[in-house]
């Protein structure tokens, strides 16, 4: 942001380190300007020179607030010493034929290529000029300008497989002129017209590569697009193209010859010498210290996206714009004084912690533009200089505020000083793992502008003011740029595809919660900060838990069944395969059981194992189980011998429900065993009245084991209460109604099945069961036809198959469902 010397009695001794580090005889001090050789130098010029010695991007401010000379001189040493050897100065190379292209232009023909015609590298600008305008030397003005900068008058041809840039000579440059004073809505045909602009494609091997269109909203209001594609361009040209052309048209309306210095070296000397000087030694001591720096760093930064990733994700992208409250920004600054980081540093400390947090990582890489000018021959052309440096934060150890901000300022600082390597090559050279749903190393990038850094427009007289143009392409997932002023102004660049709008804002609302955090208690660690604040506090804390209301707190889950009874006893409760049992049915048989089973000592906390296979005779045991008193413990017939075993002892089952096919497999578990398909005679002694267990909605209605993929099985137990507070919200939930039919799909030992069950019960509706085997292509449906079945819920990988199945048949869900649950 520039600086200004102090006016204390050390500003010689600063001068003399600054003459040392600037390779200059003498540096004074005058009215808050450095003297360099006789030049008077603002701040901004001290750096760009300080760059130059460097040959690398050193936050200053680090230098400039060191606390005492002597540990400026060596902070300065060590920032030297770390560096790597400085570049060879850029040499004008002799036109005898195409050019070679940088290592950054080379990257964007082949994203050309394999995307052609997409509109994601156009850099686009829109000015409203009012008052008199000069068309003729804002023509002259452009003219003047691509005549001076071969880049915007190159287009790229193929040779040998590979991109080469082709130098026209200067022509006149065409500057259409679209009249809109005839236009319902001026304004708004520019406004569509200008975006339109921005996102019409370049044809790179055709060119031009830089377009300009003029519109006439009136005889004295006009507005200048030019869209420029970034294989020519950077953010850094585009305030050269504007210093410039403010001084051209300023000449050509006085009637002058306009006087510019003449360009020390074009862009295609640079890239003549970057493909020269990055190779060899060069090239494998900058290789070097990034592989050690990314080495087995995340290739994806897992961030929750309200869309799923897909092999053509779009280039189309919404802005989020905030502003900082003036307080917080300048607590901030003060924090990064006192800390010795640069606002850049603190601002990506915060942006990689809230990263971190939403993908639940603790290492994270966000990438950032630099302008990679590093040698001052580069500073007024025109051209795609920007490179992009990979940083990576190390969130590991719940560090303290304070300790993350020194850790991104080591990492800023040896990224600066290695900055020389192209991404490009970075990318190759690492052979990092590519994915075709999002960018190498990094999706989410972090850049601040500081106050300033902008240049804007002159033409004469005319009052010159930015034209929106509601245009923005996306390149990566996620982009957060800041820019300085009274206070600090945010904007979040997102991709559509991925984000929708409401999160972006969330996110942005976070990241503020987080800067309030580090600036005011940069002691705390990053784990006690709570991201949430005002409305969201509110609707995440209390709204969304205010979901209490009340149920039938005296009922056991047999009783809502025995409701139901009351209330339709003729109503089919289940349906199997052609069979169907009435709810009164259904409920006589089981009481029979009960009592059968009372007297064999089963009641309140008895467990009793099941292991049927689907039909009847499983309902007749659950329910038989429950109206007795005892708890339910399913064990699928299909388990392994060992963990049938396992479940039988570890939940003390008294007793085992099951079928005469089955038995000679359990026998000799040390369990009673009782074959529900031999019992017909026993069972037509018992009473058809329910028996009187003393269950209480406290008392465990069934016990189920968790798979045991982390260690042994676990029984979990639930109590009557629980389940019916379940099924009845359930049923209200998805308004079932008597006449629903729904599928027992879930396997007995799995719980979801105690919904799919209760929750039919409890509404009077019907529960279907099937022995067929539904994950066979075609079964489900044609069961959910043949039976009109109305509900069922399916695991979410079988959902997707299933829905694969309906569309290659080219037939829809069948008609009788009304609701598809997903879990």
């Amino acid at each position: 942001a520039g600086y200004e010397a102090p006016r204390t009695p050390t500003e010689e001794v600063l001068a003399g380190i600054w003459a040392e580090v600037l390779g200059l005889d003498r540096v004074g001090v005058h009215d808050g300007f450095f003297e360099l050789g006789g030049h008077s130098l603002a701040g901004m010029q001290v750096v760009s020179r300080a760059r130059q010695a460097f040959a690398t991007e050193v936050p200053l401010r680090a230098l400039f607030e060191a606390p005492t000379v002597a540990e400026l001189a060596e902070r300065v040493e060590a920032l030297r010493g770390a560096g790597v050897d400085a570049a060879p100065p850029i040499r004008r190379v002799e036109r005898t034929g195409p050019m070679p292209v940088s290592f950054a232009q080379q990257r964007l023909w082949l994203v050309d290529r394999i995307e052609p015609g997409s509109a994601a590298y156009n850099l686009a600008g829109a000015l409203r000029l009012r008052g008199t305008l000069d068309v003729a030397a804002l023509e002259r003005s452009l003219e003047a300008l691509v005549a001076r900068h071969e880049t915007l008058r190159t287009v790229f041809a193929e040779q040998d497989g590979a991109p080469v840039q082709v130098i026209h000579p200067p022509a006149p440059v065409p500057l259409p002129v679209l009249d809109l004073r005839d236009a319902p809505d001026a304004m708004a045909e520019a406004e569509r017209l200008a975006a339109e602009e921005a996102l019409r494609p370049f044809d790179l091997a055709r060119g031009p590569l830089l377009r300009c269109t003029l519109l006439r909203l009136a005889d004295e209001d006009h507005v200048l697009c030019f869209t420029m594609h970034h294989v020519v361009s950077d953010g850094w040209s585009r305030r050269v193209l504007t210093r410039e052309v403010s001084a051209l048209y300023a000449a050509f309306r006085r009637g002058e010859e306009p006087y510019l210095p003449e360009l020390p070296v074009q862009y295609a000397d640079f890239a003549a010498w970057q493909r020269a000087w990055l190779s060899g030694e060069t090239l494998e001591a900058r290789i070097g210290y990034w592989r050690a720096k990314l080495a087995d760093s995340p290739p994806l930064l897992e961030l929750p996206v309200d869309r799923p990733r897909t092999l053509v994700q779009g280039e189309r992208a919404e802005r989020h714009a905030f502003t900082l409250a003036p307080a917080l920004s300048q607590g901030l600054h003060a924090l990064s004084r006192r800390e010795r980081t640069t606002p850049f540093m603190t601002l990506l400390a915060a942006w990689q912690a809230l990263l971190g947090r939403w993908a639940g990582q603790d290492d994270v890489v966000v990438g950032t533009p630099i302008a990679g000018r590093t040698l001052h021959e580069t500073e007024g052309v025109i051209g795609f200089f920007v490179n992009m440096l990979a940083l990576r934060a190390d969130l590991s150890g719940d560090p303290t505020w304070t300790e993350l901000l020194g850790r991104v300022r080591e990492t800023a600082l040896g990224a600066y000083t290695h900055q020389e390597l192209p991404f490009e090559r970075l990318v190759e050279e690492l052979a990092v793992e590519r994915g075709l749903t999002y960018t190498p190393l990094f999706q989410v990038t972090f850049d601040l502008e500081s106050a300033g850094a902008g240049e804007a427009l002159s033409l004469g007289t005319l009052a010159v003011e930015p034209f929106e143009t509601g245009a923005a392409v996306a390149k990566f997932d996620l982009e957060l740029s800041f820019s300085e002023g009274d206070a600090l102004r945010g904007a979040l660049l997102y991709r559509e595809a991925l984000f929708e709008a409401g999160t972006i804002a969330r996110m942005a609302g976070h990241l503020e919660a987080v800067l309030e955090a580090l600036a005011t208690d940069p002691g705390r660690r990053l784990s006690e900060l709570s991201l949430l604040r005002g409305a969201e506090r509110t609707q995440v804390l209390e709204s969304w838990n205010a979901t209490a209301q009340d149920f039938p707190r005296d009922l056991c889950l047999h009783d809502l069944f025995a409701g139901r009874v009351r209330r339709s006893p003729d109503a089919p409760a289940l349906l199997f395969e052609g069979r169907a049992l009435s709810y009164a049915e259904l409920n006589a048989q089981a009481n029979r059981l009960a009592h059968l089973l009372r007297r064999r000592g089963v009641g309140p906390e008895t467990r009793v194992a099941i292991s049927v296979h689907k039909g009847p005779e499983m309902a007749l045991a659950l329910l038989g189980v429950l109206k007795a008193g005892g708890a339910y413990v399913p064990v699928d017939p299909a388990y392994p011998a060992e963990r049938f075993s396992y479940v039988l002892a570890d939940s003390g089952a008294a007793l085992l429900l099951t079928q005469s096919p089955l038995s000679e497999r359990f026998a000799d578990r040390g369990v009673p065993l009782l074959a529900l398909d031999t019992l017909q005679d026993e069972l037509a002694a018992e009473s058809s009245e329910a028996p009187r267990s003393g269950v209480a909605p406290e008392n465990l209605a069934y016990v189920i084991y968790t798979s045991g993929s982390t260690g042994q099985p676990k029984g979990v137990a639930v109590p009557h209460r629980a389940v019916v507070n379940l099924a009845l919200d359930m049923a209200a939930r998805l308004q079932l109604r008597p006449t629903d039919r729904l599928l027992n799909f879930a396997s007995l030992s799995f719980d979801v099945s105690v919904e799919e069950i209760f929750t039919a019960w409890s509404s009077g509706a019907a529960l279907v069961l099937s022995s067929a085997e539904l994950f066979a292509p075609g079964v489900l449906r044609e069961l959910v036809e043949h039976e009109g079945i109305t509900s069922f819920e399916l695991p979410s990988a079988y959902w997707a198959e299933w829905v694969r199945e309906l569309r290659a048949s080219g037939r829809g869900v069948p008609g009788s469902v009304r609701f598809v649950r997903v879990g």
